[in-house]
């Protein structure tokens, strides 16, 4: 869309409001930014239930142990709302160590 190519750097500032495609509107549009935060895992989902079934029992652990953790940095995932009609819309950044949102003036 319109961020392709991103370079890697570890420091990005992202302008709060962005003015690309909307489906919806079929059209270009402003869209406010807000950086995406994962909720809260829920211990009653059927996957974790099944995770933890898996590491009960006897003897040696079912699961390797991991010793390091390779990443350094996380995916950073902006959410784009259009001002028109509020159709939300997921992009990647890719890996920065930080962002920040600024006004563009």
């Amino acid at each position: 869309m319109f961020i392709k190519g991103i370079c890697p750097a570890y420091f990005v500032k992202f302008p709060r409001v962005v003015r690309v495609y909307c489906p919806r509107c079929n059209a270009y549009t402003d869209h406010t930014v807000t950086i995406y935060s994962h909720g809260k895992r829920r211990d009653l989902a059927e996957g974790q239930r099944r995770y933890l079934r898996k590491l009960k029992g006897y003897g040696s652990s079912r699961k390797p142990k991991q010793k390091r953790f390779s990443k350094t940095t996380k995916k950073v995932v902006v959410k784009l709302q259009c001002r028109q009609c509020g159709y939300v819309v997921m992009k990647t950044l890719g890996r920065l160590k930080k962002v920040e949102l600024v006004e563009v003036k």
